[in-house]
């Protein structure tokens, strides 16, 4: 088993808006495929990782509890984490040192989805 989550989806209820979120803060061009059914955008990835979409549709829901997935914030989550609110987010836990595997924070997205970042400094 090479990874334990193979797939993510993170709800949106304007697909739009989500993917100008994502773009703005993290950097992050994503890939629209809309289907009669729901609209998604691909977070980038390659074949050897954990690939996910932002999903518009089929009773997807956004969240600001349960399970937290950790999205990669580059080098420095300090970029990323300062324009979370200019994006129509919210900083929900601040920058965190957790030792040798760097900092994490968490937010609300666009949707209002509780969402985790994660960078070596």
């Amino acid at each position: 088993m090479e990874h334990i989550v193979t797939w993510f989806e993170v709800p949106a209820l304007d697909i739009d808006r989500a993917v100008s979120f994502y773009r703005n803060v993290f950097g992050y061009e994503m890939q629209r495929h809309d289907h009669p059914d729901c609209q998604q955008a691909f977070f980038p990835f390659d074949q050897s990782g954990v690939a996910g979409a932002l999903i518009c549709g089929l009773g997807m829901k956004p969240c600001a509890d349960g399970v937290i997935v950790f999205l990669d914030a580059g080098r420095d989550l300090r970029g990323p984490l300062g324009r979370v609110e200019a994006n129509g987010g919210q900083i929900v836990k601040s920058r965190t040192d957790i030792g040798e595997h760097g900092f994490i924070a968490w937010i609300l997205d666009s949707e209002g989805n509780r969402v985790g970042m994660c960078s070596p400094f």
